[in-house]
């Protein structure tokens, strides 16, 4: 994978707060064009508020982000569209009712004379999901008769239709069986080979090994590491989620602390 010499997102310092819980301390990140970086780690370690915190959910309290190597604020999820930034959320917020190719323009439906061009939303949503290799019975079928690969194909597809930069995915393999899931990641690599930058989160190693590029351990709200999938171990990984990599060197600490009052009191016991 080649990447550009300037990541499209970074952020950097971000801290979110919500009453006295502190859910993002000093976290930072970096995508890049044509990679997918995987954000791990364990409950309650601040996976989802980075997330919203990029997507304008939940602003950050503090901290910086950079768009395109550019200072840009992002406070509501108008911004985070407005400069190239889609997300799909682990719910999807599909209207079961509705067929793919209205719930792909629901709120951006085209119009032609004050009247819905259903032609050309039919044929833009067919070359869309013919693009990305999507295989559904027909966009004109109701989201509720698709199996769970394929809503969820379906909600990554809409978040294409704004031509955006980065997509966020929030559990996008959630309670999917294997066939299913398969068909979702390789949805996500037809995404990288787009050239866009893909933020994945997941609690699936096998899934973040099967895609990523990157992957980002977040730990309480903080930066635990930050491993290239072509050299990282699961182990590695496993560590820095749980914190056992931190409570290694601090034992590791704590005896070369017990040797070295050995070694002195045994010199002061021969003066």
């Amino acid at each position: 994978m080649e990447l550009t010499s300037e990541p499209v997102l970074s952020l950097a310092g971000i801290g979110k707060r919500f009453g006295a819980v502190e859910a993002l301390a000093d976290a930072s990140l970096e995508v890049y064009a044509g990679e997918v970086v995987a954000i791990v780690g364990d409950n309650g370690a601040g996976k989802s508020t980075l997330i919203k915190v990029i997507a304008g959910v939940n602003p950050a309290d503090r901290g910086e982000i950079f768009w395109q190597g550019r200072p840009v604020s992002i406070t509501r999820p108008h911004d985070a569209t407005a400069l190239g930034i889609a997300t799909v959320y682990q719910d999807l917020a599909l209207c079961d009712n509705i067929d793919v190719v209205g719930n792909l323009f629901l709120g951006h439906e085209m119009t032609r004379a004050g009247v819905l061009d259903e032609i050309a939303m039919e044929r833009r949503a067919t070359e869309l999901l013919a693009t990305l290799s999507v295989k559904i019975p027909s966009v004109r079928v109701p989201v509720a008769a698709l199996s769970g690969g394929q809503r969820q194909s379906v909600a990554i597809a809409r978040s294409l239709l704004g031509e955006p930069k980065v997509v966020l995915l929030d559990e996008p393999t959630a309670a999917l069986g294997v066939a299913q899931t398969a068909q979702v990641l390789d949805l996500i690599e037809r995404l990288r080979d787009r050239g866009l930058g893909v933020v994945l989160i997941s609690h699936n190693l096998a899934d973040v090994k099967a895609v990523a590029d990157r992957v980002v351990v977040l730990r309480l709200g903080r930066n635990a590491g930050d491993f290239d999938m072509a050299t990282a171990t699961q182990e590695q990984i496993v560590q820095a989620i749980t914190g056992a990599s931190d409570n290694a060197v601090s034992r590791r600490q704590a005896r070369a602390g017990r040797a070295d009052m050995a070694t002195t009191a045994g010199t002061e016991a021969g003066q």
